[in-house]
């Protein structure tokens, strides 16, 4: 998965279990794609700190895909939507759709 969508999905799926903070930070950096400088400047704080904050919230983002797999599950559930999508019968639409909720 391309790294951009892999942190947009996590910040997307986890992003409320951070702290305020966090978000904020986070969120220039991947959804408004600001440098870390940038981000520095507009929160008053060191560029140094801006990707100490970066690192650890993707490590955290990282640690709670490891442990509920959500984003996992979301990419599964798509790819078998797509199946469902190319099906040529009825009975094969069925199956896809089995197979989706044998996922959840």
């Amino acid at each position: 998965m391309e790294e951009f969508v892999k942190r947009s999905l996590l910040f997307d799926f986890y992003g409320d279990l951070l702290t305020e903070h966090q978000k904020e930070i986070y969120g220039a950096y991947v959804m408004d794609n600001l440098s870390y400088a940038e981000i520095a400047q507009e929160y008053d704080i060191s560029r140094q700190g801006v990707h100490d904050l970066v690192r650890r919230v993707e490590g955290i983002l990282e640690e709670y895909e490891k442990k509920l797999q959500l984003v996992e599950k979301f990419q599964e559930v798509k790819q078998k939507v797509k199946e469902i999508e190319d099906c040529r019968s009825l009975q094969e639409a069925k199956q896809a759709a089995e197979n989706i909720l044998e996922l959840l």
